[in-house]
């Protein structure tokens, strides 16, 4: 099963436990009247909405490039990451808005021993399957998937948040104080946390937009290509990567011995299109463009070539940094030589 079909049934847990902890938490709230357990049952509205979001995005992600999409629906999971985010910071000022109300006009508080007990219940699920989200998302590079564990887990820490206040606010009234204050007050604190964390998911969303280079992927592509280089891949550079969802479209340039044809070329990139394949299989698609050597260029390359115009004295060393400069890494741009 392709990375991208995992991800949409694993999206589809996510939306039946977002259904089942909706359910679980309202009883809660109903039995309690606790706002604290009211702003948590309220989140995970906004979790089932956005799971369902998620697992859309997700299977139209999955879809194969077309006519109006030749780069594939990849971007869906960006959209579908910031709507997330949009939704979690709307919920957290409703919470605000909700805390604040009972806190001037606090409401009776029961049956607390059973609320924190489904709370607890809940909070469990939310970070066991929202770890394993975030998990595979990194794996398979889905910002949907991501997002969805985020979610699951920034739920989690609200609902732990919140039970340690319920426990203070079940000591208080089992001691006889009048501590409803707190249970507002605790909502708050963790309404403003709700609405960091939207807006960490929107910041994110908007750097994937913009194609912001992910300095890991980059570093790992960099050691694929430094693992299997050749003799003949003299030199490296003008290195970008695009992410489209699950899929990847590496671009560089590399400079072969001009006295190859057109055929070794072609063998040439076969080499760097099966390294790369390896690692990522058929989520990465490479646009390699050949660049002939020139004289300066003898200086690093070991061939035998009749048509060297100085002795070869080492190879060029390829970091990240390097690799994505524009430019060849000739006389005069700053490079580190590697001696043998």
């Amino acid at each position: 099963m392709k990375a991208a079909d995992e991800n949409f049934e694993f999206q589809k847990v996510i939306v039946v436990l977002g259904f089942t902890l909706l359910v679980i938490k309202y009883i809660a709230y109903f039995l309690t009247g606790s706002v604290a357990i009211f702003t948590d049952a309220t989140e995970s509205i906004v979790n089932v909405v956005a799971a369902c979001i998620g697992m859309y995005a997700l299977y139209l992600s999955a879809q194969p490039p077309d006519k109006t999409h030749p780069f594939g629906h990849g971007k869906i999971e960006i959209i579908s990451s910031a709507i997330e985010g949009t939704m979690i910071m709307v919920a957290g000022a409703l919470i605000i808005l909700e805390s604040v109300n009972s806190f001037f006009n606090p409401g009776e508080i029961s049956d607390l021993d059973i609320g924190l007990v489904l709370v607890a219940l809940a909070a469990v699920a939310n970070y066991v399957v929202g770890r394993i989200a975030i998990r595979k998302g990194r794996k398979s590079r889905s910002p949907a998937l991501e997002a969805s564990g985020k979610h699951l887990c920034s739920d989690t820490y609200s609902s732990i948040g919140i039970l340690i206040g319920l426990v203070v606010v079940y000591i208080a009234m089992w001691a006889g104080y009048d501590a409803r204050w707190l249970d507002s007050s605790i909502a708050v604190v963790f309404g403003v946390i709700i609405m960091y964390t939207g807006f960490g998911v929107i910041r994110k969303s908007a750097d994937d937009t913009m194609d912001r280079a992910d300095e890991d992927l980059i570093e790992e592509v960099s050691e694929i290509i430094n693992e299997y280089r050749h003799d003949d891949w003299i030199d490296v550079y003008n290195l970008r990567l695009i992410k489209y969802g699950p899929k990847i479209y590496i671009d560089m340039k590399v400079v072969f011995p001009r006295t190859m044809t057109v055929e070794m070329e072609h063998e040439e990139k076969m080499e760097i299109d099966e390294a790369v394949m390896a690692r990522y299989g058929d989520s990465v698609e490479t646009s390699i463009n050949c660049i002939p050597c020139s004289d300066f260029h003898c200086r690093h390359c070991s061939r035998n070539c009749f048509q060297r115009a100085m002795p070869f004295e080492s190879r060029l060393e390829w970091s990240p940094t390097k690799m994505v400069n524009p430019r060849t890494h000739a006389p005069g741009n700053l490079v580190t030589i590697k001696q043998e």
